[in-house]
């Protein structure tokens, strides 16, 4: 059994299981600010014409190299949202 790893070295395209063992999908991208330590989550791909899903970090549970177990089985899995990118932020200067 591979050891765990921190989520900093979660890669695109690794393997996403529920806790079912059902497989679910791959990570598209890892949400966070590494600068922090704060983990937001992943996005999950499912398919080539599906919208990725958001799994929120609370619902990761071990993170082995090439490997993510997510605390919630396939129907939990199915019932989470898409995820829709955060539009970039802006800076506003002062007239």
């Amino acid at each position: 059994m591979p050891d765990p790893v921190s989520w900093y070295v979660i890669e695109r395209g690794w393997q996403v299981v529920g806790s079912d063992g059902s497989e679910l999908g791959t990570v598209e991208e890892t949400v966070g600010d590494s600068a922090r330590d704060i983990f937001d989550g992943i996005t999950v791909g499912t398919g080539l014409l599906s919208k990725p899903r958001y799994v929120p970090a609370e619902l990761v549970g071990e993170i082995v190299e090439g490997r993510l177990q997510l605390t919630i089985g396939k129907d939990g899995f199915d019932r989470l949202d898409a995820y829709d990118e955060p539009p970039p932020s802006g800076r506003v200067e002062p007239s």
